[in-house]
């Protein structure tokens, strides 16, 4: 770590190879930020497919160069550091093999965003479900009480001005990440939030046991005196935190949910006016929140335990008054909070239909974002399109995936979007879901391609209707295929009046 210190603070060239993922632009912006980008910051550059990403905007307007193809002779003769995604290899990537042909100092993204967490008092945001929201909501109240911190977040966010990152200061660190083939246990965290463990990743964590156990070795890397934030509603953490309670008394433990104890128990909640309301034990102030679901309402939860736990350590013991004050600020904050994107994420409103987007590839995901919109507009529609991501998380959670979609009122299923890390063994297909979906729900379709279902989508959707696109898969492109059509003809009308 005392390297990776070292390069950043002499200014020396650093390399990204696949620079416009979105979690590698982030930690390009914040290498590029640090010192406050001034001489002394890392000279940042790196390539990429020809392919645009919103990602691509944000670099060109940081000046950060990169080439949009991959050639050896790229690589800066200087290169201190090089930094490629977990898709590239030295197998896959003619950049990666001359880094380590050159014995270039060669890091995955995820080994480089644990050795810069080092440099920070570090919070890691975990669970199969929630992450990027909870790392969002986090940020978004730590700007508002203007603490120095810095926030990675694993997708754009409103509040961070349509970035993923964050740059208050350089005292605390708070990302996303990511329990995939155990990658979150380079993060250096001295507090952890736990939203949720259930079932995923089936091709690397085979069984339930498995994944629990990652996540175990991961709160096991809390220093003594170290904080676990953890969700008391979802068995799979509350579990995790009773096992680590057996083993180690030395680091504090703060439980957030209905079941919970202590000030984050959430005593009621409502909706109203397409607003979650709720209040929590510990505090007078009533919190709001416009993105829908009561797992978001928890999301918020968990980001205000680590927002009050931040404060006390700049400010120390907080009086009735102060924490007051303190808790009107954080609710202002969430009240602005419009969501990230691809997490219930308003594409926007025409003709009456309400466009929206969403990354819930989990059968738990999909029927809590469901439930959460019907709650939320009881009067609308919910007409979803859902792509499933992995062939091995589909088979797995046939059943689960076959009860996720009760709440929606017409839905549009597609292929198995296929993931460059399994091969289609041939046993379960896109049409294997529908099949099993279809004994459970009367009003389904099935449509190999999503833009196969175009003509079909603009003939179903009426005024007041939610249309919605679900899953990990290309299957926006659907929905906004059908808003720019309704856009257009919205236009067309206009035009003619």
């Amino acid at each position: 770590m005392d390297a990776f210190a070292k390069i950043l603070e002499s200014g020396s060239p650093v390399y990204f190879i696949g620079i416009k993922g979105t979690g590698m632009c982030a930690l390009a912006e914040l290498l590029h930020g640090f010192f406050g980008g001034g001489a002394a910051a890392a000279k940042i550059s790196g390539s990429d497919t020809s392919d645009v990403f919103y990602t691509d905007a944000i670099l060109k307007e940081l000046g950060i160069p990169y080439y949009e193809s991959f050639d050896a002779a790229h690589i800066p003769e200087d290169a201190a550091l090089v930094i490629h995604s977990a898709a590239y290899s030295a197998e896959s990537n003619s950049e990666v093999r001359e880094a380590v042909k050159r014995g270039l100092p060669l890091l995955k993204y995820t080994e480089a965003l644990g050795a810069y967490s080092a440099l920070f008092e570090a919070t890691g945001i975990a669970g199969v479900h929630g992450k990027t929201t909870t790392t969002a909501l986090a940020g978004t109240l730590l700007k508002k009480a203007k603490l120095p911190a810095q926030v990675l977040a694993g997708s754009a966010v409103s509040t961070f001005n349509g970035r993923s990152t964050l740059s208050l200061g350089n005292k605390y660190f708070i990302a996303e990440t990511c329990e995939y083939r155990n990658h979150f246990l380079s993060f250096h965290p001295t507090s952890i939030i736990l939203t949720s463990i259930e079932s995923d990743h089936q091709d690397f964590f085979p069984t339930y046991e498995s994944i629990r156990d990652a996540f175990l070795a991961y709160i096991r890397l809390l220093p003594e005196g170290g904080c676990l934030i953890y969700c008391a509603d979802d068995a799979g953490a509350r579990e995790a935190a009773e096992i680590i309670k057996g083993e180690r008394g030395d680091i504090h433990y703060t439980e957030y949910g209905r079941t919970a104890q202590g000030d984050y128990r959430i005593l009621s909640s409502t909706v109203e006016n397409e607003r979650s309301l709720w209040t929590l034990a510990g505090f007078r102030q009533t919190f709001t929140l416009r993105v829908p679901g009561d797992h978001n309402v928890l999301n918020a939860s968990a980001a205000l335990a680590l927002f009050f736990l931040l404060v006390k350590k700049e400010r120390g013991t907080l009086d009735a008054a102060t924490l007051d004050s303190l808790a009107l600020e954080a609710a202002r904050a969430l009240e602005e909070f419009r969501g990230s994107k691809r997490r219930s994420e308003i594409v926007g409103e025409v003709g009456g239909v309400l466009f929206m987007d969403d990354y819930a590839h989990h059968p738990s995901a999909i029927k809590t974002t469901l439930a959460g919109l019907k709650l939320f507009y009881p009067s609308r529609r919910i007409v979803v399109s859902f792509m499933s991501h992995t062939y091995t998380r589909t088979a797995a959670l046939l059943d689960e995936f076959a009860s996720a979609f009760s709440d929606a009122d017409i839905l549009i299923l597609h292929k198995i979007y296929a993931s460059a890390r399994e091969n289609f063994s041939g046993g379960v297909h896109g049409r294997t879901l529908f099949e099993r979906v279809r004994a459970q729900h009367a009003n389904v379709i099935y449509f190999e391609e999503p833009l196969d279902a175009a003509s079909f989508l603009r003939g179903t959707l009426q005024e007041g209707d939610i249309c919605i696109t679900m899953g990990a898969g290309d299957n926006w492109q659907l929905g906004k295929s059908a808003y720019d059509d309704f856009l257009g003809g919205e236009q067309r009308e206009k035009k003619n009046e």
